[in-house]
């Protein structure tokens, strides 16, 4: 019965998608149009299309099992930080000044930025170098999370999951664009809003009852703890590494490009403010829910899967959990996790293809590409990263080589790491030099890939936590930034005081009807 309800599921699903990619072609007839959906998305679908980029398989799946049975009922302080810090106040923040920065330098993607906010080529390039390197495994890292759900469920072989994943992504994506991808993210955002509620009251009745599972739960020792009651305490066993995860999936978002790309494409101001409130309710039920519902994963520890050296495996967590749930439940996860994948692939790819095209091919490789040639050459990319990825999923998947938090750990790391302070202090600082974004790039990288080596060779890591080198390459570039700063020239910049009432979309308003007026004055003496 599964079975044959997915597939109609699926068939309604892929029909969906691929109808909304054809209504969308529309807005692709320029690059602006294709990957920022011509500037002009309005606060729910750009809020949805932020909380489906942030939660996907990787969270639900990986972070919720992993920190959940770590950390308890604890490990819900990391839902809460990515509502408040990861979703309200990177919209409060960001959200108005990265929409007006980047409508006054014309730049579509965050290398663009750079280069144009530090009048550098070279740190264009080499963001682009950085993003194209590692959004692709944490790109993979997205279909990891199906595996270990759909051989719970029922018999479909996960590369056929894979591969039909990455086919229906890629034919919308390709025909809508950004638009398609903001449409489909909307209609999979009420898929995940529904399908968590839905399943956090399933597994609690299925222990008995809130009370009861509470009680279960605050029975369990933790290894070398001698808290009482560990996985039920407010702050849990662990709460320095606890605040290690916070940090990263909360502060990372601010400096990741597929996240704040979505504050380039809204359309206006008070937009801004209503897809904040929107965001962050969001992410309160989807992030908050799965670390809550991970928080109960200690309750089934003689039923999930375990290494030959006695570590849990934390993928097979959530898994089990909701193995024991009645056929209908375990589709709308299924749905709920595709949806939440497909969402985060196709932001993920698009910022992937865009960036390479843009920042790299164009003006470097190809001179003077005409618009024409860079969408051509945008969805041959989108193609191509998506095949890799995936087929980087199914070797994952055999060989087995590393966990999905790692590979996410890794890829956020180093990304935020580079980013989030050349671009935050970009934004609100006119005396940021060229150098100061250099050291980040060097220490958000080489700390990065030197712990990742390290680890994957079997040496000892400089630390141990993928999770915490992450944040703190996030803390450090914050700080790295100014600190250099003083000490180096910076680049000269205006940057305008903040605005009250949305006056920023005034100014621009005003600054458009000025350039229009003065094209149909030039127009009109022409003529005469």
């Amino acid at each position: 019965m599964i079975a044959k309800v997915l597939l109609v599921i699926a068939f309604v699903a892929v029909a969906v998608a691929v109808a909304v990619g054809i209504y969308c072609r529309r807005h692709t007839g320029t690059v602006d149009g294709f990957i920022l959906g011509g500037r002009n998305v309005g606060p729910w679908m750009s809020a949805f299309a932020y909380g489906t980029s942030y939660f996907s398989a990787v969270v639900f799946v990986g972070y919720a099992g992993q920190f959940g049975f770590k950390y308890g009922i604890s490990a819900t302080w990391a839902g809460i930080g990515n509502a408040i810090i990861g979703s309200l106040l990177a919209w409060w923040v960001l959200g108005p000044r990265t929409r007006e920065m980047t409508h006054r330098l014309q730049a579509s993607t965050m290398p663009e930025f750079f280069g144009k906010r530090y009048d550098s080529r070279a740190l264009r390039i080499a963001a682009a170098a950085i993003i194209f390197v590692f959004l692709i495994p944490y790109t993979a890292s997205v279909y990891n999370g199906l595996s270990r759900l759909f051989g719970m469920a029922f018999a479909l072989p996960y590369d056929v999951c894979v591969i039909g994943m990455a086919v229906v992504t890629c034919v919308y994506v390709v025909l809508g664009g950004y638009m398609a991808t903001v449409m489909n993210d909307f209609i999979q955002g009420i898929v995940m809003l529904l399908g968590i509620i839905a399943v956090i009251v399933a597994v609690i009745l299925n222990n008995g009852g809130f009370s009861e599972a509470i009680i279960s739960l605050s029975q369990i020792p933790a290894e070398g703890s001698a808290m009482q009651g560990p996985f039920v305490s407010f702050f849990g066993p662990d709460l320095f590494n606890l605040l290690g995860v916070v940090v990263l999936t909360s502060l990372g978002t601010w400096g990741l490009p597929q996240m704040v790309q979505k504050f380039y494409a809204i359309k206006t101001g008070p937009a801004i403010k209503q897809g904040a409130i929107i965001s962050t309710i969001f992410a309160f039920v989807v992030a908050g829910g799965s670390y809550f519902l991970g928080g109960f994963g200690r309750l089934y520890e003689g039923q999930i899967e375990y290494a030959a050296n006695g570590t849990p495996i934390y993928d097979s967590i959530i898994p089990t959990m909701l193995s024991t749930l009645p056929d209908v439940l375990i589709g709308l996860v299924i749905v709920l996790v595709l949806s939440a994948s497909m969402s985060t692939l196709s932001s993920l790819v698009l910022t992937s293809s865009s960036t390479l095209t843009i920042d790299f091919i164009n003006g470097n490789i190809i001179k003077n590409m005409s618009e024409k040639k860079q969408l051509i050459w945008m969805r041959g990319l989108l193609v191509g990263f998506i095949a890799i990825s995936a087929l980087i999923a199914l070797f994952q998947y055999h060989s087995s080589v590393v966990f999905i938090a790692q590979l996410m750990g890794y890829s956020w790391g180093a990304l935020a790491g580079s980013f989030l302070g050349p671009f935050l202090w970009g934004l609100y600082s006119g005396r940021i030099s060229k150098a100061s974004v250099w050291c980040s790039f060097v220490v958000g990288v080489g700390l990065t890939a030197v712990n990742m080596g390290l680890a994957l060779s079997g040496g000892t890591p400089l630390i141990a936590s993928p999770i915490n080198c992450g944040a703190l390459c996030m803390i450090i570039s914050l700080v790295i930034v100014p600190a250099v700063s003083l000490f180096t020239p910076a680049v000269p910049f205006q940057i305008k005081p903040p605005t009250p009432e949305s006056a920023i979309d005034r100014e621009y308003d005003r600054e458009l009807a000025q350039e229009e007026l003065e094209s149909a004055t030039a127009s009109a003496a022409a003529d005469a």
